[in-house]
């Protein structure tokens, strides 16, 4: 029996970057690669749900589509996002459901009904209420730690005689449980890979990076915040309301970010989850009454905050592959044969780390069986390790 050791974590936006950073991202690796950023998010989301769909996992996971609206503030970050929309568009990139909002359509959104709900209610409007223009996007959210759960029952219960599958939490890498063995080691640890991989410390590596998070609760109900996810201020900070039991619960907040109000060190090289910062908690809790006049108390508390640790690399991107092919020049390489890595998601771990998780799986799957390994058409070349090497 191949026994294979997993450890890893995770984060609730389910929504797949259909055209931000294209221009980026075109001019800095090329057309193919660019696409390819896409192709990925697109394939995990995918694939997520139609695993969610298949087991009828989606109010158990709490799993909401909403769409997902990014709100432009500025000028400049208006024009850089019809820049990335355009030339997107010309590389033939699908972006099928964009749709560009102006300040108007912000405030009051024309919601077309499908044909079977226009019986009941006719095309109507929402009012968001945020007097800024944007766009609109497909996007879900879910429960992380729901949907995780889920999948880990899933793939006990189908592991079958030939396999064993065991989760073992608050284990360090030197445990009291007795000595580790196994034939294979996937490192999933994101920000936490340089503990077993040293070599990953620093700027070349995965840097550790903290992120805030609170639950706050909006003063109106869902009939006025609606159910989209959002972002703004470049992206710095996202949000989305928690699903209601019943139509006069006012709607729990879950809002993240506010990482560029601690400049200039932007909480990089963070690891530690159990504080949280002031300024950051100051301006999540400041962002957003004045976006959606009326809708959010500024006097109050948030019911819940805390701190996570997310993993970020130079170049945005994770590493996936074999850990040896990152040091073809270090003399040590061979005492990391057989041992895989997926990480470094730079924040975007829930619409890359499943599709990264397949490809590592489809490798340890092809070495056991002596075949040859497949690269997926969506797979950027560049997140592989032998194209990451680190000296």
């Amino acid at each position: 029996m191949q026994r294979i050791l997993f450890v890893g974590r995770n984060g609730g936006h389910l929504t797949p970057t259909t055209f931000s950073k294209f221009t980026q991202r075109q001019a800095l690796f090329n057309t193919l690669e660019a696409i390819k950023s896409y192709e990925l998010e697109q394939y995990t989301v995918s694939l997520l749900l139609k695993i969610i769909e298949e087991n009828g996992w989606a109010s158990d996971i709490d799993l909401v589509e909403g769409g997902h609206i990014t709100i432009l503030f500025t000028e400049k970050e208006a024009k850089n996002k019809r820049k990335d929309f355009d030339m997107a568009r010309q590389a033939q990139l699908n972006l099928d459901g964009v749709e560009w909002l102006s300040k108007e359509e912000v405030e009051q959104v024309l919601v077309l009904a499908s044909h079977l709900s226009s019986l009941i209610q006719p095309a109507h409007y929402q009012e968001y209420g945020a007097p800024y223009p944007g766009f609109r996007e497909p996007g879900y959210n879910v429960w992380p730690l729901k949907l995780v759960t889920k999948l880990y029952q899933h793939a006990q219960a189908r592991a079958g005689k030939y396999a064993s599958l065991s989760l073992h939490t608050r284990t360090p890498s030197v445990t009291n449980r007795g000595s580790i063995s196994c034939s294979r080691v996937v490192h999933a640890t994101n920000a936490y890979a340089s503990h077993l991989l040293p070599f990953l410390a620093g700027p070349d590596g995965i840097i550790p990076t903290r992120g805030q998070v609170m639950a706050t609760r909006a003063s109106v109900g869902t009939d006025q915040i609606k159910i989209p996810s959002w972002s703004g201020n470049e992206g710095f900070v996202y949000w989305f309301p928690r699903p209601v039991t019943h139509d006069t619960e006012k709607p729990l907040i879950i809002i993240g970010g506010g990482r560029d109000t601690a400049a200039p060190s932007y909480e990089l090289y963070v690891d530690d989850d159990s504080e949280t910062h002031p300024l950051v908690g100051k301006a999540l809790r400041e962002f957003l009454p004045p976006v959606f006049e009326g809708k959010y108390d500024p006097n109050s508390e948030p019911e819940m905050e805390w701190t996570g640790i997310m993993g970020y690399t130079k170049m945005g991107d994770p590493f996936v592959g074999p850990v040896a092919d990152l040091l073809v020049a270090n003399p040590n390489k061979d005492l990391y044969k057989k041992q895989y890595i997926a990480a470094g998601y730079a924040s975007h771990g829930m619409t890359r780390a499943f599709g990264c998780a397949d490809v590592i799986a489809q490798m340890i799957f092809a070495e056991i069986s002596d075949k040859e390994w497949k690269e997926p058409d969506w797979l950027p070349q560049r997140y592989l390790t032998w194209n990451r090497r680190i000296e």
